[in-house]
């Protein structure tokens, strides 16, 4: 019986060494390009050389990007007689390996796409049942970076598929970071930290501020209703290194959103600490696209070392007011105008005591707290906190400070 007794727990500790997340791959919400909200499925190795070489063109990979993503299409409609996966043989005619030598030339990392179910949302293989089997492929290919989506499952559960594919890559080997793709449908703020290191909390973002598209079986959603969609307020009390709350990849670029929307837009997902994913041609961008997605002070407020995601402080007449403490007691501001007029704002910076109660952060405003001002948007302090802000917003316009010593 002591035998068997040891046995049992010699067993259970041994596959205990298999089921764990790699740790350290996302210390702060991953950055790079995706290929899916530009380009779906016309995807080929050509293009995506391109693109490597345009984010260090543009000087992206410098602001921090530092990722390439292959979404949903890369593979051909079968496996092969193995059940492997195999590289469109149009699309990727050299493979996928040489794709991934080539990202890794450049300095930069490679991830792919595959889906839990039988099927990707594209109708191509997923990996149900061959967990295990593909994670080896993504080793020997050089894949750094797993998106991992949710399509035709079944009666699958969403949390026991997850850990799978994360024991898969533990196994395999190679430090491949997980993003989980699964929409919010079960709830993976409950049990996705130990398995991913984000995971999406709605469906798909859709190119338009603010809208509810209908593809015929399914929504996407602009920006803003995203941002509307689940309790932040909730979903920031489970968010840290590691284990990032992602609202999906950027429509900055793509031509739906006016420029002042774009900035708001990529203010808000820097603020709450979502993966910052690049999903326009960076082949072909305007210098005001650019300048959003390279605003390396902004970008700083998302890949704060402190990783806590930002929050709704108040919101003044239509003013919101979303707030984002970071390290040595600076803090991100970010007004924005959720009217369809124009407003003309002005907040007193007197009395205001701004708690973070979920992570013990607070920031009082009265004459023995006297804060610098700096407008990142601008680039250049804008005064200090002695006096109120005034500020004309547009629709859908935002300011965003950083406040300081």
């Amino acid at each position: 019986m002591k035998n068997l007794t040891f046995l049992i727990i010699f067993l259970s500790v041994s596959l205990s060494t298999f089921s764990q997340k790699i740790e350290g791959l996302a210390p702060t919400p991953q950055m790079g390009w995706n290929s899916w909200n530009k380009f779906g499925t016309d995807i080929n190795e050509q293009m995506v050389k391109e693109m490597a070489d345009a984010l260090i063109a543009t000087g992206l990979k410098d602001a921090g990007y530092n990722h390439i993503l292959l979404d949903d299409g890369w593979m051909a409609m079968e496996r092969d007689a193995q059940g492997n996966l195999v590289p469109h043989p149009e699309k990727f005619p050299n493979g996928i390996k040489v794709v991934a030598d080539y990202v890794h030339s450049k300095g930069l990392k490679f991830g792919l796409y595959n889906c839990a179910g039988s099927k990707t949302c594209a109708g191509y293989p997923g990996s149900r049942g061959h967990e295990y089997q593909d994670a080896l492929k993504y080793v020997e290919w050089g894949v750094d970076y797993l998106k991992y989506d949710w399509c035709s499952t079944g009666k699958l559960n969403a949390e026991e598929a997850y850990i799978t594919m994360r024991d898969a890559i533990y196994k395999a080997g190679r430090p491949i970071l997980l993003s989980i793709c699964e929409w919010g449908e079960n709830k993976p703020w409950d049990w996705a930290q130990p398995i991913g290191h984000s995971w999406r909390i709605t469906g798909d973002i859709y190119n338009c501020f603010e809208c509810e598209h209908d593809h015929g079986g399914y929504f996407s959603w602009g920006a803003m209703n995203i941002l509307n969609m689940r309790d932040q307020e909730m979903l920031r009390k489970v968010a840290g290194p590691d284990h990032w709350n992602d609202m999906d990849m950027l429509e900055v670029g793509n031509g739906g959103l006016t420029p002042n929307e774009e900035k708001t837009h990529f203010a808000l997902w820097a603020i709450l600490n979502s993966p910052l994913l690049l999903g326009n041609d960076l082949r072909n961008m305007s210098k005001e696209t650019l300048d959003i997605l390279t605003n390396k002070e902004i970008i700083a407020v998302n890949q704060d070392a402190l990783g806590i995601q930002g929050f709704k402080y108040k919101t003044e007449g239509t003013v919101e007011i979303w707030v984002k403490p970071m390290v040595n007691n600076e803090w991100a501001i970010c007004f924005f105008n959720r009217s369809q007029d124009p407003v003309d704002f002005i907040f007193n910076w007197e009395g205001q005591t701004i708690k973070d109660n979920v992570f013990d952060k607070e920031i009082t405003f009265d004459k023995g707290n006297v804060y610098k001002i700096k407008d990142l948007y601008l680039h250049k302090e804008i005064g200090n906190t002695k006096k109120a802000l005034k500020r004309k917003l547009e629709k859908n316009q935002s300011l965003v400070l950083k406040i300081y010593k």
